[in-house]
């Protein structure tokens, strides 16, 4: 698994300027968000902001969606890195099914952190709303999987389960009101969910 590369959200190389935008508009974005919530962030609220035209938000991301997307990548990257090359159980050096429990409680609770910004990032105009596919997760849970004793199992189709588990859509919108609980109860739940599905479906 060391040697797994998966780029979640790379940005394209880009001119100085481009870049210099970009990162102008993503920060005016985090400011409104933190004052006013995802919800309420609109493209012309975003361009104002930033003191750049409507024109320049909408070459850079695309969509109002593809602002949250650009804010959930840089946040993405962080989390890849803690996966690859941060200490075990789930960075290298722990054994696969121990990497495999950490990983999902590491990525419930990633996702109810962010919950805000990846719900806003679900695109309704595409095929895939949630986005056709999520490369770390999916393949760090192959990888994981052939690690471990799984006879006769169908291991491409058992890892997609799994990582529907972790990054369906409707993670995104569980709040801890939906739960009468507290925001790290839920969490807390979500792991011993985690725990009790991968200890069933492929305990060591």
């Amino acid at each position: 698994m060391e040697s797994l590369d998966v780029s979640i959200g790379a940005p394209p190389p880009e001119r100085a300027d481009a870049a210099r935008n970009r990162q102008h508009l993503l920060s005016a974005a985090r400011e409104l968000i933190g004052e006013q919530g995802g919800d309420k962030l609109t493209m012309d609220g975003l361009a104002e902001r930033a003191g750049l035209g409507k024109g320049t938000v909408f070459r850079r991301f695309g969509t109002r969606a593809g602002i949250f997307q650009a804010l959930l990548d840089e946040q993405e990257r962080g989390f890849q890195e803690q996966v690859l090359s941060g200490p075990p159980p789930l960075g290298p050096g722990a054994d696969p099914f121990a990497r495999l429990v950490a990983y999902g409680e590491a990525r419930a609770a990633f996702l109810l952190d962010n919950r805000d910004i990846a719900r806003n990032a679900i695109d309704g105009t595409k095929p895939v709303p949630a986005g056709a596919h999520t490369p770390l997760s999916l393949v760090h849970i192959r990888v994981l999987l052939g690690s471990l004793a799984q006879p006769g199992a169908d291991l491409d189709m058992l890892a997609l389960q799994l990582t529907a588990a972790l990054d369906a859509p409707i993670l995104l919108y569980l709040s801890s009101a939906d739960l009468g609980e507290a925001g790290q109860q839920t969490s807390d739940r979500l792991a011993r969910a985690w725990r009790d599905l991968v200890g069933r479906v492929c305990r060591p």
